[in-house]
């Protein structure tokens, strides 16, 4: 149709040559001896979502997550605090949006079915360092995980906790960790450049993973704390593993989340994004390190927050096809899941349809079409619908 935007799965030979000097697919022998695979190909849907109800603008989006029916939840953090004017206001005058709530549920068609929380408690950066302080929610929302019982896990960047929520968001079934207190010497919130060892205490948690076959979460304790810990159904701590530099099984030093992912695969394996150095860490379920994905090196030297941010799978049995969102480049690659290596990649910067701003969390649905949320200047999220490539006879 005319005016339609398309966007297509294409090598982008431009963003690649960021890191073309530095890059090399892992294990690139077997990369070359793949077959042939059929690339995904995806359309940007610009009427997804539907409008929002009662002149509700999305802040930040700093989760992104799907349950059951293929619904997806979007965690946000406001650069609105409810019922003040916000930075679009002009000239003085009030701005009739209202911030969203903190979570949101949207159908397979893009509508508002369910939402819960208090805009107004969680802030985006209170300047007297009061945000969040009254808020059942995490603050510095960051990360969302729908479990096997549907049940949704939420994190806090911003004050140390990773909570279990009923899918409605009526209760709150578990916290883990103390709000405001975080695993550091003098129980501040902040990256200390060290790797504490709690086993009650987080610090400045970014994901959330949790095993389907018994229980047991995965938490990437990345903006302060560089390592994954482990918890089992309960609550009560189990192992963790990680540490401060850039030698393998190591996170990244600086903050912005090192690791700022974890996610698990079909085959129990634990994908961990080292964002500041430009890979992705896999793990076995007790913190052996497996294998290390390069994705663009040299992009964090480049002072965009490196290009591995979160990682999701094709739908398929095998999951042969790896998505990692590169929000230092604002592209989304995709990868020959069992090589480790990019086969192509969609996106550039912007703010149209298609484009990216500050590209953050994703998911993919049991369809295979991928849900993007962008944060800071983006603060929305896109739908891109599966074309081909779906693989059907292999589910």
């Amino acid at each position: 149709m005319k005016g339609e935007r398309y966007v297509y799965a294409s090598a982008l030979a431009g963003v690649l040559a960021i890191g073309a000097a530095l890059w090399q697919p892992f294990n690139e022998a077997n990369a070359d001896r793949t077959p042939a695979l059929d690339l995904p190909h995806f359309r940007v849907d610009p009427f997804w979502p539907k409008p929002l109800p009662d002149n509700w603008v999305t802040g930040e989006i700093g989760g992104t997550c799907i349950d059951s029916r293929d619904h997806l939840f979007v965690f946000t953090r406001g650069f609105q605090t409810g019922g003040l004017v916000s930075p679009e206001g002009v000239g003085g005058q009030p701005d009739p949006s209202k911030a969203a709530p903190p979570v949101i549920e949207f159908n397979r068609q893009g509508k508002v079915v369910n939402s819960w929380g208090d805009p107004s408690l969680v802030p985006a950066n209170d300047p007297n360092g009061n945000a969040g302080k009254n808020a059942v929610l995490p603050n510095g929302t960051h990360g969302c995980f729908i479990d096997s019982e549907d049940n949704v896990w939420l994190a806090g960047n911003g004050d140390g906790v990773v909570q279990k929520w009923s899918h409605d968001g009526s209760k709150l079934l578990l916290q883990i960790g103390t709000k405001f207190v975080c695993d550091t010497p003098t129980g501040a919130c902040a990256n200390v450049g060290a790797t504490g060892d709690s086993h009650d205490l987080l610090n400045l948690p970014a994901d959330i993973a949790v095993d389907p076959h018994n229980g047991d979460v995965y938490v990437a304790d990345g903006y302060g704390n560089h390592r994954i810990v482990v918890f089992d159904r309960q609550g009560k701590y189990l192992r963790h593993w990680g540490g401060v530099g850039s030698d393998p099984g190591q996170f990244f030093a600086g903050d912005g989340g090192h690791p700022h992912c974890v996610v698990m695969s079909r085959q129990g394996l634990i994908y961990t994004c080292d964002r500041g150095n430009d890979r992705i860490q896999v793990f076995d379920k007790f913190g052996n390190l497996q294998r290390i994905i390069p994705v663009i090196p040299g992009t964090n030297a480049l002072g965009t927050a490196g290009s591995a941010w979160d990682v999701d799978f094709s739908p398929d049995r095998a999951q042969k096809f790896m998505y990692n969102s590169d929000g230092g480049n604002e592209v989304m690659w995709i990868f020959d899941h069992a090589a480790g290596k990019i086969l192509a990649g969609f996106g550039r910067p912007g703010h149209m349809a298609g484009e990216f701003t500050f590209l953050h969390m994703m998911s993919i649905d049991s369809e295979g079409n991928l849900y993007v949320g962008e944060t800071v200047g983006g603060r929305r999220v896109q739908k891109f619908k599966l074309e081909t490539g779906r693989d059907d006879d292999h589910r």
